[in-house]
């Protein structure tokens, strides 16, 4: 019997998950997504990410790929899959995919949201688990943050914002930036980014040292500079993972079987 490439659209909740990737003894979104599947399938199931989301970090379009005997259809195992997960975990969609569908490598770009809590009530336990709550009196420099934004656009190399050792020997660390913006609305400050790929903690880096040059502890000189960096020895620490989220990520339409 055929077997169909799924891609999942995975929504989760990540502050009590210790990331995306499967680790020995700690809960992990894989870990979860692969016990339910082998279930489900009564077989093992490897699921792969399109990227690995740090402890804490959260998805509203996170993808993932599987693959499954043909009688689960996209819809089938969409509705299986969210009867079993835990409630910190829902597939919000599912895909029938070209056999060629690579969750990670087929992936063009992956957009993340980061949201800074202004407000009082950001300290709330109901809030602050989805954002980073600013700890000052004075909200950061809005002038600054879309200076950092704007430098952002095109290619560049990010080792000032990775962290070392985590890619490849032969990795350039290279990342086309497409759209980086901050808006200020309702006691927010939300940074949106999309590119062709991160690095390890690449966007929280950004948004710690943007936050650091907002509130006028680093100069934009700083930022010019780390944007150049052979390393990350001079980058600020990074932002909180409550506040990141990644958002989507986008394929080649030719990869949807329903669009054929």
């Amino acid at each position: 019997m055929p077997d169909r490439a799924i891609q999942l659209v995975v929504q989760y909740d990540g502050t009590d998950f210790s990331g995306w990737q499967v680790q020995p003894e700690t809960r992990t979104v894989q870990g979860v997504l692969e016990a339910t599947l082998d279930r489900l399938a009564g077989g093992p199931v490897r699921v792969t990410g399109a990227g690995r989301t740090d402890a804490g970090v959260h998805a509203s379009g996170q993808a993932a790929g599987a693959t499954l005997a043909e009688h689960w259809t996209p819809e089938r195992i969409r509705r299986a899959l969210n009867q079993q997960l835990p409630h910190d975990v829902w597939i919000v969609a599912a895909h029938e995919m070209a056999p060629s569908f690579h969750a990670r490598f087929s992936a063009t770009r992956r957009r993340y949201r980061y949201v800074v809590g202004l407000r009082d009530d950001s300290w709330s336990p109901f809030r602050r688990r989805f954002l980073h709550p600013w700890p000052g009196p004075v909200a950061p420099d809005k002038a600054h943050l879309d200076w950092c934004a704007g430098q952002l656009l095109g290619t560049h190399v990010f080792r000032g914002f990775a962290v070392r050792g985590t890619a490849p020997d032969d990795d350039n660390h290279e990342c086309e930036v497409h759209d980086c913006r901050w808006t200020k609305s309702d006691g927010l400050l939300t940074l949106e980014i999309e590119a062709n790929r991160f690095l390890h903690h690449m966007v929280r880096f950004l948004v710690g040292t943007m936050l650091e040059i907002g509130a006028g502890r680093r100069s934009r000189a700083d930022f010019t500079a780390l944007l150049a960096a052979p390393d990350n020895d001079d980058v600020s620490p990074p932002a909180p993972a409550s506040g990141l989220t990644l958002e989507r990520v986008t394929y080649p339409a030719h990869l949807y079987l329903a669009n054929r």
